[in-house]
């Protein structure tokens, strides 16, 4: 994780500033990007040594996030190269780790230097944009003829559970909840269905060499002390919204924390697409 730390709203606990969910103006958002990096990192690296991102490439990260990708693509890029990492709040990024840093949104604005990057990746970004077309013409927009789109993300409507293996009430109540934080984001414009839909939205927007894989971690400390961050991430909106109670969010906890669960994850689907030349 980057060294910088963003200024947080005390307030922000229990007053998301925008439709976003899981905030990254909240301590717990940091928490969420070591783990998410820890779970996913590898399988985008692949897909980027696949796709052939070397020196001398432009590459944008959409929707960055935390750090680590964006450090990924630099040092595989090196100095002929540039790496552009992007967010709505980018106070988790290091403008001094070898990559520039903008504050950017990918619905609202226009896209940075149209038409010049090689690669052009989101993670985990669209499925939460209710205006999922605009923010992905904005992103093709940026490629260069031959640039490659890298677009990643969940489907949590594929595999909804926290638990598959729904043996007893420990594993029925982690259930509950992620139907809860799954409410939350459907209220939020988030779409659950988003990740089958990535070859068939690629091939829309004009794309070609279109390709798309998945991955789905089951269990292990990445899958819970991610559980943990989100859920304490949420606490405040699932309380508000009143899908859960006090009592139930730290009976799961201490569940989690006590290694009682098999925790999973929604499949993350990965698809790319080239511009044609």
């Amino acid at each position: 994780m980057s060294s910088s730390q963003p200024v947080v709203d005390p307030g922000s606990e229990s007053s998301p500033d925008h439709r976003y969910l899981l905030d990254n103006a909240r301590v717990q958002a940091g928490e969420r990007f070591t783990w998410l990096a820890e779970l996913f990192d590898g399988v985008t690296r692949g897909h980027f040594d696949r796709l052939g991102v070397t020196a001398g490439w432009r590459c944008w990260e959409v929707g960055a996030g935390g750090p680590s990708i964006p450090e990924a693509l630099a040092t595989a890029v090196g100095p002929t190269g540039h790496v552009l990492a992007t967010d709505i709040n980018p106070a988790w990024l290091d403008p001094h780790a070898g990559y520039e840093v903008r504050r950017h949104d990918v619905v609202a604005d226009p896209p940075p230097q149209p038409g010049t990057f090689d690669l052009v990746h989101a993670r985990l970004v669209l499925v939460h944009v209710p205006d999922r077309a605009r923010a992905l013409a904005t992103m093709v927009s940026a490629l260069r003829p031959g640039g490659w789109l890298l677009v990643e993300d969940a489907d949590t409507e594929l595999q909804p559970l926290a638990c598959l293996d729904e043996v007893g009430p420990a594993q029925r109540r982690a259930n509950r909840l992620r139907r809860a934080v799954r409410e939350l984001m459907t209220r939020r414009g988030a779409d659950l269905r988003y990740g089958r839909t990535l070859p068939r939205t690629l091939r829309a927007a004009g794309l070609v060499d279109v390709g798309a894989s998945g991955c789905f971690p089951v269990g292990g400390v990445a899958c819970d002390r991610l559980e943990t961050s989100t859920v304490r991430l949420v606490r405040a909106e699932l309380l508000a919204a009143g899908l859960t109670d006090d009592v139930e969010i730290d009976a799961h906890l201490a569940a989690v924390d006590a290694g009682e669960l098999d925790l999973t994850l929604a499949p993350l689907i990965s698809a790319w697409g080239r511009r044609p030349s």
